[in-house]
């Protein structure tokens, strides 16, 4: 009996110790990935418009499935596209074949993802898709595979070999999948005018979505604003200023705001008189403001920078819509 050849499982590890061999590998896989993603952007054509308007004209959501590694993968292109304004959902193909098929509406369009193309798991989704007219849109490197047949719109993945040294795992295939699937979400995202403020919404949890926090989401707005006309007498305005707990006064003159009244300013007026005046004579013109729609950020950026502790919030016709002061954003985790 003739020996079996050697398998490259057989071969040696690089030595931990051998720092320029290790970097080296590193290097090459993410040389190999790179190549492979230029090879897919060159390659784009037409047909990626006709993805993206097959989807963005679709009424119901996408269902994007896969199987192994490009089904992690099509996790994280549902995850994207969800939270850049085009509804998505993963579905398992193995439990989708034992019951989960009902989460596929008749208004869905189905992305599946297979480097192959021949997953058998991929089967009974498909052949549910062709039977219920749902658009099927192939992510793949055969365009001759089943998975490419059955496709209404394929996207084809350029044939390249893995970054693997083995050339086994998944590494080339599921990068150029992923980017693909990023390149599909923003395209959406512009042709439905997805904002800031959209994305804002969907991510009211951790840094990401303290960061995007407007002013009007963390604002103080109606009887808790400190507001009194320029007529006001001052042991009025005092009353109020003190009542609202800010330090200051925002002091309006026909229905606008006109000016503040802060700490400061009393401290630079005070005489026997104080009570006596008015809030109009006391005033700072012309206060730092801000827009509610402005970052949260911003504001807080502004009061570090003007050192104040509180901003009026003014509308678009020089109305006050609220006040913020710097614990509100402190409090929401504003950086």
């Amino acid at each position: 009996m003739s020996e079996a050849p050697p398998c490259a499982y057989d071969a040696p590890p690089i030595p931990v110790s051998r720092d320029d061999a290790v970097l080296a590998l590193g290097r090459q896989v993410l040389i190999q990935e790179a190549s492979a993603l230029q090879r897919l952007a060159e390659g784009l054509d037409a047909g990626f418009s006709r993805c993206v308007d097959a989807i963005f004209r679709r009424t119901g959501r996408v269902a994007v499935t896969g199987m192994g590694k490009s089904g992690h993968v099509a996790r994280k292109i549902a995850a994207t596209f969800s939270s850049t304004g085009t509804p998505a959902y993963f579905i398992h193909p193995a439990e989708a074949s034992h019951g989960d098929l009902g989460c596929v509406l008749a208004d869905d369009i189905l992305l599946a993802l297979s480097n192959s193309g021949e997953s058998p798991e991929l089967a009974d989704i498909l052949e549910y898709a062709v039977r219920r007219g749902i658009p099927v849109i192939a992510m793949t490197r055969n365009p001759d595979s089943f998975l490419g047949r059955q496709a209404d719109f394929p996207l084809i993945l350029p044939d390249v070999g893995e970054a693997c040294p083995l050339g086994c795992a998944p590494t080339s295939s599921t990068t150029m999948m992923m980017a693909m699937g990023d390149a599909l979400a923003m395209a959406l995202l512009r042709l439905h005018g997805f904002t800031a403020a959209d994305f804002s919404l969907f991510h009211p949890g951790g840094h990401l979505g303290r960061r995007l926090r407007l002013v009007r989401d963390i604002m103080h707005t109606g009887d808790e604003i400190p507001l009194a006309d320029e007529s006001t007498p001052m042991s009025e305005a005092l009353v109020i200023m003190s009542a609202k707990g800010f330090g200051c006064l925002g002091v309006t003159r026909d229905g606008r705001l006109a000016g503040m009244i802060s700490d400061g300013d009393l401290r630079r007026h005070m005489s026997d008189d104080l009570l006596h005046r008015r809030a109009g004579e006391i005033m700072t013109p012309a206060p730092v403001t801000i827009a509610p729609d402005a970052p949260a950020s911003r504001a807080l950026a502004l009061m570090n920078g003007r050192r104040i502790t509180c901003l009026m919030v003014e509308d678009g016709s020089g109305g006050v819509a609220g006040i913020l002061h710097m614990h509100d954003c402190l409090r929401a985790g504003i950086e």
